[in-house]
């Protein structure tokens, strides 16, 4: 009798431990999606045609040109609206954005790809080593065993965009005169990429570089590596 009584309780601790823990987990993924800078920052002109349209903590770029803008970066979710209000605040249209590209397929720089790609009708560039991950919402990455696990959670998923194309190591993409060269510098994910581009400000030619992250995150340097070579 006393067995059962406790088997019984076992079972309701059981189902109520589940209950509340599906619930943490729903409330922390709700609360990773909606993460995102919340302090307010007005968009600004770097030089030339290049312009900021990022957060306070998560960076967002605008490249400009006659045959088409270029957006760099899509931040967290939330990020996308204020991506889009910062890009017409500067005078431009959102439409006109005719390529996205971004440097990594983490949730704060990757999240907002779907709804600008949405908002734009842009074509996504991403480069091949990151670019499954991308497009199932970062599942899949090989990260370390905490964020590996609630990556398989889908706690740290984001809405996958469509990933139009995708480039090598040193390939050039081009909008009428802009011309993007990505840099496969992995490390913090596969298909890391920092890009480099010429700036017109004036009578200037500037090369500007947006260095994807110098941290390593899963990765392994020893053998099996995590990305040989």
């Amino acid at each position: 009798m006393g067995r059962l009584i406790k088997r019984r309780w076992f079972k309701v601790l059981l189902g109520v431990s589940a209950t509340l823990a599906v619930g943490a987990l729903s409330l922390l993924r709700y609360g990773v999606l909606q993460s995102g800078s919340k302090v307010p920052i007005e968009p600004f002109r770097i030089a030339g045609n290049l312009y900021y349209v990022g957060a306070a903590d998560v960076s967002a770029f605008l490249l400009t040109g006659p045959a088409g803008h270029v957006v760099i970066d899509g931040g967290y979710p939330r990020n996308a609206p204020t991506i889009i209000a910062g890009i017409a605040k500067l005078g431009f249209k959102i439409t006109d954005v005719k390529v996205l590209v971004n440097s990594h397929a983490h949730l704060d720089h990757a999240g907002g790809l779907k709804a600008l790609q949405d908002a734009s009708g842009a074509m996504l560039w991403v480069s091949k080593p990151d670019a499954d991950f991308v497009a199932h919402g970062g599942a899949g990455l090989p990260e370390i065993w905490p964020l590996r696990f609630l990556l398989w959670t889908g706690l740290f998923r984001f809405p996958a965009p469509r990933v139009d194309h995708t480039f090598n190591d040193g390939d050039t993409i081009r909008v009428g005169p802009i011309e993007l060269v990505g840099n496969v510098t992995a490390g913090h994910t596969p298909g890391c990429t920092s890009w480099s581009f010429i700036v017109r400000d004036g009578d200037r030619d500037l090369r500007a570089v947006d260095v994807c992250s110098l941290t390593l995150q899963g990765a392994s340097l020893i053998e099996p590596e995590a990305y040989p070579g």
